[in-house]
């Protein structure tokens, strides 16, 4: 029978190992990616990420892992149960600690439960519970997983969808005039003006990749990443040694877009690049021009896309400005085990309004969309 290992660090397993139970399409899930944030400083207990990796051994060789965390409170997740906390405040009891399988700080749908077959991953599942159940835990989760591992959940977990803007090439555009092409006037024309805006602006843009970047322009970013969290007045996770081991580590899957302005680098956006998709992750900007914004995180993006063949681009959470961009309502999803029943009852039907709620509200942005319809 198959042994299930918890471990405390991504390390232990050797990376040839986790990377051989994906297809390397999605970064987020790599062994770099998620050993970096551990080994550089992104995940500290105090901010509630304390890793306790699931792995499924058979003998010597992994055949099974979810990369898992333990968590007191829900900072970095992206999906909302502070309601769901608050609930059991109410009642005098303790939401946190709980499991979470998912990656740290990154709203990106892509496989949870790394396997070689559907037995394999219903395991894994068995496993979450088990251990939230040995451990006297709350519950467990599993967000922005794969639609593709929805057999692997039984009944007993609850299911949560959210909305998410996603840019297709759908028709196979070969260029950014093409893409405009499809929209309809309106739109088109408030993307050409936007865009004009930065160029009068005297702004240029330079696309580095990771083994292309400099020092500065590793540093850089990262400042600019600082800047907009300085901003929020919320606290940066992601460390200078982890933005340079990306470069190194993942040196082609690193994208940046920097925008540069009488010579001095004044925005930027920090991708990463997977097997067919772009996603974006973090942006920050030292001077304010208009247009800067959806130039540097949406169109440059877009013309990447279009240059490199890849079909989708994934800008992050939320944002339904983004709409008249290009990028149009897509669905994401998670599942949630309640260890108590009552709670598990009560939070069911609180998941069934939510998502008849979500799917009214795609069916009037679905309203919105620029492009054309004939």
């Amino acid at each position: 029978m198959p042994i299930i290992r918890i471990l405390e660090r991504l390390a232990d397993v050797p990376a040839a190992d986790w990377d051989a139970l994906h297809d390397g399409r999605n970064p987020f899930i790599a062994h770099a990616f998620l050993a970096g944030m551990e080994r550089h400083g992104c995940l500290r207990e105090q901010w509630g990420w304390t890793p306790r990796h699931l792995t499924l051994w058979e003998g010597d060789d992994l055949v099974a892992a979810a990369p898992a965390y333990l968590k007191d409170n829900s900072h970095g997740e992206f999906v909302f149960d502070h309601a769901w906390a608050h609930a059991y405040a109410r009642y005098g009891q303790d939401y946190f600690p709980k499991l979470l399988c998912a990656v740290p700080y990154s709203p990106v749908a892509g496989p949870r439960l790394l396997a070689r077959d559907d037995a394999s991953r219903r395991r894994l599942v068995e496993a979450m519970v088990a251990t939230a159940r040995d451990a006297g835990l709350s519950s467990a989760h599993v967000n922005f997983h794969a639609e593709t591992e929805d057999a692997a959940f039984g009944p007993e977990w609850l299911r949560r969808a959210d909305l998410q803007y996603h840019w297709h090439n759908r028709d196979g555009w070969r260029d950014f005039d093409a893409f405009l092409a499809a929209m309809d006037h309106k739109h088109r024309k408030n993307i050409r003006q936007e865009r004009a805006r930065v160029a009068r602006a005297g702004v240029t843009f330079r696309v580095v990749h990771g083994d292309e970047a400099t020092g500065a322009d590793l540093k850089g970013i990262h400042a600019l990443y600082l800047q907009t969290f300085a901003e929020y007045g919320n606290h940066p996770a992601l460390t200078l040694g982890f933005v340079r081991h990306l470069a190194a580590a993942m040196p082609r899957s690193l994208v940046l877009f920097l925008a540069d302005q009488q010579g001095e680098t004044i925005a930027g956006a920090l991708c990463l690049r997977g097997g067919d998709t772009l996603y974006g992750r973090y942006w920050g900007a030292f001077r304010q021009v208009p247009g800067l914004h959806f130039e540097t995180c949406y169109y440059q993006g877009i013309e990447y896309c279009l240059r490199e063949g890849l079909t989708a681009f994934e800008p992050g959470a939320q944002g339904v400005h983004k709409i008249a961009r290009g990028f149009l309502p897509t669905p994401v999803r998670s599942r949630h085990w309640i260890a108590d029943p009552a709670f598990a009852s009560a939070l069911r039907n609180w998941c069934e309004e939510e998502s008849a709620e979500i799917d009214r509200h795609a069916t009037a942005l679905a309203r919105h969309s620029p492009y054309r319809t004939a």
